[in-house]
């Protein structure tokens, strides 16, 4: 169960990682994101008549919404003011600490020492990814934000999708809370800017929309079938995946502190693996 666990997490760091060069790669983050988050909320409309109601997640449902609707808003602040292979590491460092403080604190969740090994390599590795290059106080602040708000969502929704039916009520009631509310709520706020936009963004928008559903929708199977620390830092290889796509597709530079911190990474990655 631990070793499916862990592939799940892999395959959804991958799939992650391309939502969010996708994202970084549009003009207009906001509209960009109201499409991703409206368009999976249409493709799994049509399971809703398919699955249970998530009885006993709806109060999971409503603190991870907020929480999302807090994360989606520093991300894209995030993406706004440093380079996607900076603000992403960050983020994505400081999440796994957090989230398995959280899981392990709040809610007793098992943790074993090769675990902690795994998780701090990983975060020390994307951490020196990120902080490789300058950042501006601003950058850094967001970027953090965006860390905070990962781990705490990651532990409320590895809560929720356990208390849920199944995996698949939690995942389809997610995405049509988020689609249907943080997405056209920003579709709103950018107005006629979100329908000039959506020319030119709408099939990027539909395959990213389509890859949110597959990258959370694993993360949470895995989190029904192992424990939350150990996954929620195995998730974060994901920055190996970025960091790959922000060179080839993005054009940005990588330099030797990046290269150190995907060599942690993937060493943390691997210690995970194998402890499961």
């Amino acid at each position: 169960m631990e070793l499916t666990a862990s592939l799940l997490v892999l395959v959804s760091g991958l799939a992650h990682a391309v939502v969010n060069a996708i994202l970084k790669a549009g003009k207009d983050k906001m509209s960009g994101r109201a499409l991703i988050d409206g368009f999976s909320a249409l493709v799994v409309a049509p399971a809703a008549f398919f699955v249970a109601l998530p009885a006993n997640a709806w109060g999971w449902l409503a603190a991870s919404w907020l929480v999302h609707l807090l994360y989606l808003l520093t991300l894209i602040k995030s993406f706004e003011q440093t380079d996607m292979s900076v603000a992403y590491p960050i983020a994505r460092g400081l999440a796994p600490v957090l989230a398995a403080a959280g899981a392990v604190c709040f809610f007793q969740e098992p943790i074993t020492r090769y675990v902690a090994v795994g998780i701090g390599l990983i975060s020390v590795g994307v951490l020196s990814i990120g902080i490789s290059h300058g950042l501006n106080r601003g950058a850094l602040v967001w970027a953090a934000l965006t860390g905070f708000c990962i781990a705490a969502y990651t532990v409320i929704d590895a809560q929720g999708v356990r208390a849920a039916p199944s995996a698949a009520s939690y995942v389809v009631w997610i995405f049509l809370l988020l689609g249907g509310g943080i997405g056209s709520g920003f579709a709103l706020w950018r107005g006629r800017h979100f329908l000039a936009s959506m020319a030119g963004q709408w099939k990027p928008g539909l395959v990213a929309g389509a890859l949110s559903i597959v990258t959370y929708g694993l993360a949470l199977l895995a989190f029904r079938l192992g424990a939350t620390p150990r996954l929620a830092a195995l998730r974060e290889t994901s920055i190996l995946f970025a960091t790959v796509l922000a060179v080839v597709f993005l054009k940005e530079r990588l330099n030797a502190p990046r290269i150190a911190g995907v060599m942690a990474v993937a060493v943390g990655a691997i210690a995970l693996v194998a402890n499961g």
